[in-house]
């Protein structure tokens, strides 16, 4: 089961949240989501258990304890949604165009 982690204070690692997870059953990957552009953590993370029954535990062990020092959101991920193509696009502004 995927397993959403919100609220996670900037401070918290991975090591973190997987010993929070380990001690209600066996976790297969924890990871934090950064940010692109600074690489600095996005507050949020996703937790892999491959036992439904101990993840369901670990997500009511879990939700609105502190991790790290800050209460986090626990929840069974929902399936990614397909957003379609990122592409670039508009012009923006800038510069005088003679009009």
């Amino acid at each position: 089961m995927n397993i959403y982690v919100g609220n996670l204070s900037f401070d918290a690692t991975e090591s973190d949240v997987r010993q929070a997870f380990e001690a209600h059953g066996t976790v297969s990957s924890a990871n934090l989501i950064m940010d692109r552009e600074t690489n600095r953590p996005r507050g949020f993370g996703f937790v892999e258990m491959p036992n439904d029954e101990e993840a369901r535990k670990a997500i009511s062990a879990i939700n609105e304890t502190e991790i790290a020092g800050r209460a986090v959101n626990v929840n069974e991920a929902k399936p990614r949604e397909d957003r379609g193509p990122r592409g670039g696009g508009g012009g923006g502004g800038g510069g005088d165009r003679g009009y």
